[in-house]
């Protein structure tokens, strides 16, 4: 008898910029932390509730003008907030 080897599930995250559906590693995580911050997760493994958009300030811009990410983390996030999360994206 022949060993079947097990397929991976890679996970994948829709962005909230674009609506494409893409592998979580290829996308950049919004958090909001446990303490109310909202910073940009490059590892992706900080704590707290997170929303995903694609490494590019189109798409990021695209979500702050709908409101996505504020929906989808459950607050208001300050305009000077997406400024420095635009500045962060672009400087990469």
């Amino acid at each position: 008898m022949e060993k079947t080897q097990k397929v991976r599930k890679i996970p994948e995250r829709q962005c909230l910029g674009c609506n494409v559906h893409k592998p979580k590693k290829e996308l950049l995580r919004v958090v909001r932390t446990p303490e109310g911050e909202i910073v940009l997760d490059f590892t992706g493994k900080k704590s707290g509730r997170g929303a995903y958009i694609c490494r590019d300030v189109s798409c990021l811009k695209k979500a702050r003008k709908t409101g996505r990410i504020d929906r989808n983390l459950g607050v208001s996030v300050p305009s000077e907030v997406y400024d420095r999360m635009e500045a962060e994206l672009s400087g990469e």
